[in-house]
């Protein structure tokens, strides 16, 4: 069995138990996240998945945090997923709605439905409304996060998905989680730094593809990734090797710390009230 091949069923594996995974009911704050492929971290888990993941940096900073109690952090992002598409295909009524105990949940949609859904300005907010309202219903106990979107598309395109949340935020009279600035301001250290290569492997040059042979994720359409910058020496001067701006590793812990110094203090205070 290749190596490509092998990687590929620990991935399926490892984001099946990602999707299904009932929350813990054993004492541990539940926390949900959901959102589309910046949420989910499919080539993070794919290629490295011995590092810990997202949802297992996040239990991990608040338990660091000392007088915190235990976290069960549950992803439930997908690659591609707008809110209209996690109402319409059935997955929030299997994976989200029945989950047990949630306390806190994060929502992290709009780079795909600004893409994708038409009339944007107008259905963008109404079907966020119709999220929080089936979340509300379901999980009445539970803290609403609504999160801004991370820097994907350029400046004017993400201050208009971002100003859509926030207004639905207000709305909802919910908190909001602006994930942006921090984000936009660890990209000043380097605007690739914290995203990952996928690129084509029928764009590679053909005299340094056994270069990029370790490197390729098979499939219909085979590409090179790798989550680092490893390979920006041979590929970094061919057109579009910077253009996919997934976060990789790296990026996925500055989310990660963010969330933990948000949600940190705000675990503290519940606590407190329950005293």
């Amino acid at each position: 069995m290749s190596r490509c091949i092998t990687k590929v069923i620990l991935a399926v594996l490892l984001l099946a138990l990602t999707f299904t995974a009932p929350a813990e009911n054993d004492g541990k704050i539940q926390i949900l996240l959901l959102g589309d492929s910046t949420t989910e971290a499919k080539f993070p888990k794919l290629l490295a998945p011995q590092e810990p993941q997202f949802e297992d940096v996040i239990r991990i900073l608040l338990a660091a945090e000392g007088d915190l109690p235990p976290t069960n952090v549950i992803n439930s992002g997908l690659s591609g997923e707008t809110i209209r598409r996690l109402i319409d295909s059935g997955r929030y009524e299997k994976q989200a709605s029945k989950l047990p105990g949630l306390d806190y949940i994060f929502i992290r949609y709009g780079i795909n439905d600004q893409a994708k859904i038409p009339d944007f300005e107008i259905n963008f907010p109404q079907h966020f409304h119709e999220l929080l309202a089936k979340l509300r219903r379901d999980h009445p106990h539970a803290m609403l996060i609504p999160m801004t979107v991370i820097p994907f598309a350029d400046e004017e395109k993400s201050a208009k998905i971002n100003g859509l949340i926030r207004q639905v935020a207000e709305e909802e009279k919910l908190t909001l989680f602006d994930i942006y600035p921090r984000y936009a301001e660890e990209l000043k250290r380097g605007p690739d730094m914290l995203n990952y290569r996928r690129y084509p492997l029928d764009k590679i040059p053909e005299k340094l593809r056994e270069l990029a042979k370790p490197y390729v994720t098979e499939g219909k359409d085979p590409a090179v990734v790798v989550l680092d910058n490893r390979l920006d020496a041979h590929f970094g001067n061919l057109p579009g090797w910077y253009h996919d701006r997934h976060p990789n590793l790296a990026g996925y812990h500055v989310i990660a710390d963010e969330t933990a110094k948000f949600l940190a203090p705000v675990i503290r205070a519940k606590a407190h009230e329950g005293k």
